[in-house]
């Protein structure tokens, strides 16, 4: 599936979605499935008042990493520094909470609603330098859109 075609059917799972636990599923599902480099796909979201972001939905192997602090591994920091984290060599941060002893690389994007940041959605590659420029374009414009579910 081409990357516009992918773009088309997020779109449209945001566009029809009448519950927003299940239309993230399908994003998860969608994304892990049809591009070859997204190994993990989930969404984590921002409890503010406790400074922690909780796990929703994923796809992918499993994870230990349900509740991770503000500022702790890729995740916690974006949620500190509100932008997007692209990862080329995991090994490379001192910073990094491993999911998974095969993932190389890792890219997190924020999710804003209102101009809050509210969550993200965090890749896993198993594959060092997976993430490019064309993989931040797709994500921050994803990210964008979701955002738009919660105003």
């Amino acid at each position: 599936m081409s990357i516009e075609l992918v773009k088309k059917t997020l779109l449209e799972y945001i566009q029809t979605s009448t519950d927003m636990e299940e239309t993230l599923q399908k994003i998860c599902n969608l994304l892990e499935e049809q591009i070859p480099h997204y190994h993990w796909v989930g969404f984590y979201f921002a409890d503010s008042d406790q400074r922690t972001l909780h796990l929703g939905p994923y796809k992918g192997l499993p994870t230990d990493h349900k509740v991770i602090p503000f500022g702790k591994g890729i995740c916690g920091q974006v949620a500190e520094s509100n932008q997007t984290f692209l990862v080329r060599d995991v090994n490379e941060q001192d910073n990094y909470i491993s999911c998974n002893i095969d993932v190389k690389s890792e890219i997190v994007v924020p999710i804003f609603s209102q101009g809050k940041n509210i969550g993200q959605i965090d890749i896993d590659s198993n594959i060092r330098n997976a993430f490019d420029e064309k993989d931040q374009e797709l994500l921050e414009w994803l990210t964008s859109e979701i955002g738009k579910m919660y105003s």
